[in-house]
């Protein structure tokens, strides 16, 4: 039985209000996520602007208060930091680089057929992911191997990552195999290929493979405490997380290293543990921060297009 005009407008605005009501329990959700998200971050930068007594009594919570930037100039001017801003930044970008153009390469390919033993090296790249020998024995072969107290132990052994690999090689099956056909009818060898045609067309899964390398290689302090004992070698991080562990001595530093400033200094700048922990914090999020948006619309596409299939 066929519903009436009538019955039919009033099921329609029923089917609004219902999508109307969807719509801003659904935002509204993703709105208060947002700030659960966000709310760490903003709690860090007000509480490294504000008065550092404050601060240290735990009253800054939601905005800042006697703003200043003394901490940021500061701990700026710490011993050492300027030399492990290079090492880390030549570490991201080396790195991610490096990473990017072996995954895109094996993940390449992993997809060739013609590939000599291509479904044992495949599933032999795969399963380190889920075993490996132990920090003794990867130690023992670094050193071994000559790359402690050596630069390169921050980009060699993260250069084959297996699912950086799996996302290029799902993503690049999904082209079609025409254009590579018809480039080697043109003439064109495994390399050429590889660099002309597939390359090109897999902007999105490698700006994610970038996002994924440089958040790591930036965020990583754990191989500068393993192998490098040498302070010319030491990177942002693992400097600022010893600074963070030595925050109280450091605040202290600080205070007795500037001069007759600290001495007409108001208490609302003077360094604390806090303000250091804080200032420091942020000084090391920022960076990542500012460069994420520059990749985000690439980041979804990529992880669709190169997720596994079943």
């Amino acid at each position: 039985m066929e519903l009436s005009i009538s019955e039919k407008k009033k099921a329609k605005k029923v089917r609004k209000r219902e999508n109307l009501t969807f719509s801003i329990l659904n935002y509204t959700f993703f709105f208060l996520i947002t700030l659960i998200c966000a709310y760490p971050f903003y709690y860090l930068i007000i509480n490294s602007i504000s008065n550092n007594e404050l601060s240290a009594l735990g009253q800054i919570r939601f905005f800042p208060q006697e703003i200043h930037f003394e901490n940021y100039s500061q701990v700026l001017q710490l011993k050492g930091l300027p030399l492990a801003a290079t090492v880390s930044v030549a570490r991201t970008v080396i790195g991610t680089a490096a990473t990017v153009l072996a995954s895109a390469f094996l993940g390449f390919m992993f997809t060739q057929e013609k590939m000599w033993k291509r479904k044992f090296w495949y599933r032999f790249v795969v399963i380190t992911m889920y075993f490996n020998a132990g920090l003794i024995p990867l130690f023992i072969t670094m050193k071994t191997l000559g790359l402690t107290n050596n630069f390169w132990v921050y980009i060699l052994p993260a250069v084959v990552q297996p699912f950086n690999i799996i996302l290029v090689k799902t993503y690049i099956e999904s082209i079609p195999k025409s254009l590579q056909e018809a480039a080697e009818m043109d003439g064109a060898g495994i390399i050429q290929v590889f660099f002309r045609v597939i390359l090109p067309n897999c902007t999105p899964i490698l700006a994610t493979v970038a996002i994924f390398s440089a958040v790591g290689q930036w965020n990583s302090f754990q191989d500068t405490l393993i192998y490098i004992t040498d302070q010319s070698l030491y990177s942002l991080q693992y400097l600022l997380y010893t600074y963070i562990n030595q925050a109280n001595s450091l605040a202290q530093m600080v205070k007795n290293t500037s001069g007759s400033l600290s001495s007409i200094a108001s208490a609302a700048t003077t360094q604390t543990p806090t303000s250091i922990r804080m200032t420091v914090s942020v000084i090391v999020v920022l960076p990542i921060m500012f460069i994420y948006p520059l990749f985000q619309k690439y980041f979804v596409k990529g992880i669709m297009l190169g997720a596994v299939k079943g």
